[in-house]
């Protein structure tokens, strides 16, 4: 009779202590600093563990007047109406700091926060491998698949995420862009007056940056000069380069680009292109490369016709369900994705879990063919190793 009151007593104990342990929710806002324990690695992969994360917005003009579940509903469609309903009456999702009714009416500026268990996508397991760290600028060498800073449904697998957590290297100010799939060279500053210094080279064309591409194709010999027209189409997620004059019958949309190529090398079947933009235009290399005829050789959004099919390629969960019309699938088919370890917290309410990478990923993402390898202005020049795939063999 002892040992078995025991046993309940220490049982009872255990679930006291999860209970506890569920209450002790701690959320995170973009002030706390990814740590290095934040990281899972699994199957060639950067895993971020779930966390609870305040998302803020601020109630505006579109906004006003709208309940608070419609608001959610219609403007954020990766969660189903009956969620948000079920967030409001439990308190994650608050106006001004207080619990609100699912009738609510929302008034513009409000501060409108939504509680969250948050999954990142997982990143390719790749070192951000640093080149020069000097006292007011850091190089790095930026994998494909992270993306520079925080955006979308990325925070932590970002490169100043891993920076942060790894190095203990922040603040940081990176001085250029470098689209999430695309690899090589990132400038980044250690203050905000050095980051201006670089800012202003390239705000006065005194910057010329170097890429190289793995395309499709022999490409030709000698310098090859794209100038044409870039329009981005937010929509579809890609660009279109235009060619022409603009007259009184038709106007070019989109922003003038120019961008210069050079083979490097060619087996027959691929070649190897440095690509040098004079402008710096959304997917303009990319979008340049496939007016020549030469698209990069593993770049789906330009190597197909089929816009329909592009416009949700490699794109978040939450961004395919708004293109869409529908959220996205609530089931993970490859368990590769399901929770490996028992410390990770399965939040009852999160639409993600019990899987580890949000839903609608799938799993099949690479980087593309494009590297930066070289930024030079005024008195200064960085430079970047070439990838394994740049040698043709």
């Amino acid at each position: 009779m002892k040992r078995n009151r025991e046993g309940e007593e220490e049982e009872e104990k255990n679930e006291e202590q999860k209970n506890k342990k569920r209450m002790e929710i701690v959320w995170q806002t973009p002030a706390h600093p990814a740590q290095k324990e934040d990281y899972v690695f699994h199957n060639g992969k950067r895993h971020v563990r779930p966390y609870y994360f305040e998302f803020v917005s601020h109630v505006n003009k579109r906004w006003e007047g709208k309940t608070i579940v419609d608001l959610f509903a219609q403007e954020f469609r990766g969660r189903s109406k009956d969620y948000y309903v079920s967030a409001v009456k439990c308190g994650r999702i608050q106006v001004d700091g207080e619990n609100i009714p699912v009738s609510y009416i929302v008034k513009r500026c409000q501060k409108i926060s939504h509680f969250l268990h948050r999954h990142e996508p997982p990143v390719m397991a790749l070192d951000v491998a640093i080149l020069q760290n000097e006292p007011d600028v850091l190089t790095v060498c930026k994998p494909a698949s992270v993306p520079v800073h925080p955006c979308g449904q990325y925070r932590k697998n970002t490169v100043l995420g891993i920076l942060q957590a790894e190095h203990g290297l922040a603040p940081l100010y990176p001085i250029h862009r470098l689209d999430r799939l695309v690899s090589g060279l990132l400038i980044i500053a250690k203050s905000p007056s050095k980051a201006d210094i670089f800012r202003q080279h390239i705000e006065a064309g005194l910057v010329q940056k170097q890429y190289v591409a793995k395309v499709v194709g022999v490409f030709p010999e000698g310098e090859q000069v794209v100038d044409a027209n870039v329009d981005y189409n937010a929509r579809e997620g890609r660009s279109t380069a235009e060619v022409g004059i603009s007259n009184g019958d038709t106007t070019l949309k989109g922003k003038a680009a120019c961008t210069k190529f050079t083979r490097i090398s060619t087996n027959g079947t691929h070649s190897i292109v440095l690509c040098e933009p004079i402008t710096g235009r959304t997917h303009q290399i990319r979008v340049h490369l496939q007016s020549t005829g030469h698209p990069i050789a593993n770049d789906m959004l330009y190597l197909s016709d089929n816009v329909v099919d592009r416009s949700t390629l490699g794109r978040t969960a939450d961004r395919a369900a708004a293109l869409s019309g529908s959220p996205p699938s609530t089931s993970c088919e490859n368990d590769e994705y399901q929770y490996f370890s028992e410390d990770i917290t399965i939040d009852p309410m999160c639409t993600h879990c019990p899987n580890l990478a949000p839903n609608g990923y799938d799993g099949h993402e690479e980087g593309l063919w494009l590297h930066c390898v070289r930024y030079s202005g005024p008195e200064w020049v960085y430079e970047c190793p070439y990838p394994d795939w740049a040698s043709l063999s």
